[in-house]
């Protein structure tokens, strides 16, 4: 069985210093400014490409009636945005060559 891990800001900036030999806040900053053009594209088109990585895609979920399953009761759930990634067919490719039983 495996742990699930959830990655940080501050451990891809780590990755990289020990990778790349930059100092810890020039790391940090790359980070930062990737993850903000993201954000910013998501916002202005709705939709970033990374290539050979994946696309990044903003849709609207309209609202709804939800269930809960033990008791039955019905609630709204209102619209929001969700953000959905799609990976590359490389990326893929190589989680399933990487992962293969």
């Amino acid at each position: 069985m495996t742990n699930k891990h959830n990655i940080s800001r501050d451990e891809i900036a780590e990755a990289m210093q020990n990778e790349f030999g930059f100092n810890r806040k020039l790391c940090l900053d790359i980070v930062n400014d990737i993850i903000n053009i993201v954000i910013i594209g998501l916002e202005r088109d709705k939709k970033v490409k990374i290539h050979n990585f994946g696309t990044f895609t903003l849709n609207r979920k309209n609202s709804r009636i939800g269930r809960n399953p033990k008791t039955k009761e019905e609630y709204n759930i209102s619209s929001r945005n969700v953000i959905t990634f799609k990976a590359s067919k490389i990326l893929l490719k190589y989680i399933n060559n990487k992962f293969s039983d």
